[in-house]
């Protein structure tokens, strides 16, 4: 396991509350739509809300456990901590119908399939990827000066036409592209950063660039782009479920 990636799982069992609050922003809208895919039609969005925060919380109580030496991903673990979560939710809700007594055996088989373990699919995975990427962008907004990040946003993430850019910031072409330049450098040394942080194998090392996040800058701004748009519709939704 690389160095930065032992160093933000020490910080967790350290009870770092800047690590726990990353790990909340970057994965917390993950856990979220998952358990909203999960339980849909049997739970609302204040409920699903409530499991994304005990299940990090479940997290917080047993993140000495985790061993990533044994080259299992984060999110997988993860991903079986809110199965259990909101197998425990739907258990309790059963449980009331039933007017008490004994939890149903047969309802994580019912919501997750047969196996005990998660498994986890292509959904989730390109979710937990975006989350990479997205607080890589992020960071970079945060660092950059604001017409540097404008004018990146503008171009790449609107598709405004490098003219019009400089004529609306009342800037020239040339600044255009240099703005463009030191923000792209400036985020891919923050994806680099947060692939290395949050990822526990080489497969997941390996998917910047297998998402076209390698040295072309139009392919890299076309993949950030794209990835971009999709995971701020996950951070922003508030979900059409009903509440409760």
């Amino acid at each position: 396991m690389n160095p930065m990636t032992t160093s933000f799982v020490a910080r967790l069992r350290n009870r770092d509350d800047a690590a726990w609050f990353e790990l909340w922003t970057v994965f917390g809208p993950v856990i979220r739509a998952q358990l909203t895919r999960w339980g849909r039609g049997a739970v609302g969005m204040a409920t699903v809300e409530d499991l994304t925060q005990d299940t990090l919380t479940a997290l917080s109580g047993s993140i000495d456990r985790f061993d990533p030496d044994r080259g299992a991903r984060f999110s997988t673990w993860l991903l079986a901590i809110a199965k259990h979560v909101l197998g425990d939710e739907l258990d309790r809700r059963n449980a009331l119908k039933r007017g008490g007594g004994k939890r149903a055996a047969s309802l994580d088989e019912s919501f997750m399939g047969r196996s005990n373990d998660p498994q986890p699919d292509a959904e989730y995975e390109r979710l937990v990827f975006q989350a990479k990427v997205y607080a890589a962008i992020d960071a970079a907004r945060q660092e950059s000066e604001f017409l540097h990040f404008e004018v990146y946003r503008m171009r790449v993430f609107d598709g405004i036409p490098g003219k019009s850019v400089a004529e609306r910031l009342g800037i020239s072409e040339p600044t255009v592209s240099r703005h463009l330049q030191r923000v792209r450098a400036l985020l891919r040394e923050r994806l680099l950063e947060m692939i290395t942080t949050y990822s526990f194998t080489e497969e997941e090392r390996g998917e910047a660039t297998s998402a076209g996040l390698g040295l072309d800058d139009a392919l890299f701004d076309e993949a950030l782009c794209e990835i971009y748009l999709r995971h701020a519709g996950i951070v922003t939704d508030e979900s059409q479920l009903p509440p409760g």
